[in-house]
């Protein structure tokens, strides 16, 4: 009985966070600059592995609609696009390029919670040397001061 009261509240309550409106504004803000990428095969890797969350064209998948994925995906979208965003180049304010490379060489990116749904974003030890190859010929790196 206690399990059926459990699994009923369960089904209730992820009902009622469908009404939280977060997460479910699904328009992609316009394309206004890009990137003079070094190659397609950059382009290509980027797009696998990166676009979704650092770009205005984000494919959102129909799980993106519903609480609480919803709020995890707008989270994290909104926030790739603050930092680091190919489809705002040369915007004003941050735009972090240079710290691209950096950040798939440390295997940070992309998050290991996109990578599930989305396979094809996994990239192989080759492809991962060109995408982080690219993005320091694109986007140059950022050199890290080593404290002496």
């Amino acid at each position: 009985m206690k399990v059926v009261k459990l699994l009923v509240g369960g089904v209730i309550v992820l009902a009622a966070i469908q009404f939280v409106p977060y997460g479910r504004d699904h328009k992609n803000p316009p394309v206004t600059g890009e990137p003079s990428w070094d190659s397609p095969r950059t382009h290509e890797l980027y797009n696998r592995a990166c676009k979704d969350c650092h770009s205005n064209e984000t494919v959102w998948p129909w799980y993106s609609s519903y609480a609480p994925v919803s709020w995890l995906t707008q989270l994290d979208v909104s926030f790739g696009r603050s930092v680091f965003n190919t489809s705002e180049w040369g915007r004003l304010g941050k735009n972090e390029g240079d710290k691209a490379a950096a950040e798939v060489r440390k295997g940070k990116m992309p998050l290991f919670i996109y990578l599930p749904a989305h396979p094809e974003a996994k990239l192989n030890a080759d492809e991962k040397k060109q995408l982080v190859d690219g993005l320091v010929a694109t986007f140059g790196e950022k050199k890290s001061k080593k404290k002496e």
